[in-house]
């Protein structure tokens, strides 16, 4: 018998994860290698930000706060679900964990029965189905198409419900596709799930301020309030403030669910950083005028990378509509051969092929539930994603 707990069987290590240390551990060796696997903007933290973290830190603002976010953090955070989603809550209904994942985690630990069904939409996050095992439900995946934008129809959600159901995972814009819903093609959804009130709504808006051109982001309580009290609507201060390091997340729901959601931090982590908390005081509080000028460079590193990629033999990839991904299809390079000699089965042939023979990084798409596809995120800099993209060119015009 392991020594190691069975429910370990059941989960992998995340593959954005081991592209990322990959990467890092070629680039240590000397080798010319350009990630595009993390997650994360290449922007620094706003001043303003960084000052508030400071003064917490002189103002001795560094001893325990209460298990789930300082009174200040919640009262921000329901000043900011009024101001951007029109969603009222009360500070007894927030939850503040370290980071979107641990919350996203928390709800799922704190909600799961063995056998439970939580329906993701594929591609999805690669978190996602492996948080559902290791909180003992079973991931039902609902797998969108390339001919939809990546994005789930009300027919496909209608398929995927059963009594078992407890959880829509939505995630809009998408890791790893960019794809945004609208309003319509959200009220769709809304509409099925009206129909099955014994489904429950969780949300990732963690991409809601990573927007472009006339795309309008919502979540599933502003377009149907009748789905409020079923809805845990959860967010961040990550990528829109460039805070990833700082490790603060949030979410708002039923307090019932809220409560659990505290009990179970109280015995795992207990509270999230308090410096990291004031930070994110400033950050939902303060100007937020640098998020318009930051998506103006991101939108332009999307249309270039966009641009050069379908201009890549064998790919095609669709324009998202926020976040800061891309995901190509390359059904046109499967069945070849690289000029190492590699045959191009499949995704993740292709990513380690084009790591090992041109040194980019990128995720394979089986990870996200979707193939053949690989993700880029454009979270970098112009010269190294012209550099990437152009070797992404030359290897797929190399295959034989």
């Amino acid at each position: 018998m392991s020594f190691l707990s069975a429910t370990l069987s059941r989960v992998k290590p995340s593959p954005t994860i081991a592209v990322t240390n990959k990467a890092q551990e070629l680039k240590a060796a000397g080798k010319d290698v350009i990630g595009l696997g993390a997650g994360e903007p290449d922007f620094d933290t706003p001043e303003n930000i960084k000052e508030a973290a400071k003064r917490a830190i002189d103002e001795g603002k560094t001893k325990y706060t209460a298990v789930d976010g300082i009174a200040e953090l919640k009262q921000a955070i329901c000043a900011k679900f009024k101001r951007d989603n029109n969603l009222d809550y009360k500070p007894s209904q927030v939850t503040v964990g370290t980071g979107g994942k641990q919350v996203l985690y928390n709800a799922l630990m704190a909600t799961l029965n063995p056998g439970d069904e939580v329906i993701i939409p594929a591609p999805y996050w690669v978190s996602y189905p492996d948080m559902v095992l290791l909180a003992g439900g079973e991931p039902v995946i609902a797998a969108a198409s390339i001919q939809t934008g990546y994005k789930l129809t009300a027919d496909q959600l209608e398929a995927a419900i059963t009594p078992k159901t407890k959880w829509l995972i939505f995630n809009s814009p998408s890791n790893p596709t960019g794809a945004g819903y609208s309003h319509a093609e959200l009220k769709e959804l809304t509409d099925v799930l009206m129909r099955h009130p014994h489904v429950w709504v969780m949300t990732d808006d963690m991409y809601e301020h990573l927007r472009y051109g006339d795309f309008e982001f919502c979540t599933p309580a502003e377009v149907e309030p009748r789905l409020y009290d079923r809805t845990l609507t959860i967010n961040g201060v990550s990528k829109a403030y460039a805070m990833t390091g700082w490790r603060i997340g949030y979410a708002a729901g039923p307090e019932n669910v809220i409560g659990a959601i505290r009990k179970i931090q109280s015995q795992s982590t207990s509270n999230p950083c308090s410096i990291s908390q004031w930070a994110a005081v400033e950050a939902l509080n303060g100007t937020q005028d640098f998020i318009a000028e930051n998506n103006k460079m991101f939108q332009r590193r999307r249309d270039m990378v966009v641009d050069m990629l379908n201009a890549a033999e064998g790919i095609s990839c669709p324009v998202p509509d926020g976040a800061f991904y891309v995901y190509p299809s390359i059904a046109g390079c499967i069945g070849k051969t690289s000029p190492a000699g590699v045959k191009i089965e499949n995704d993740e042939i292709f990513a380690t092929a084009l790591l090992e023979e041109t040194g980019v990084a990128v995720v394979f798409g089986a990870a996200f539930g979707l193939s053949p596809n690989f993700r880029v995120s454009y979270a970098t800099s112009d010269e190294a994603l012209k550099e990437a993209c152009t070797r992404i060119q030359t290897f797929c015009a190399s295959l034989t």
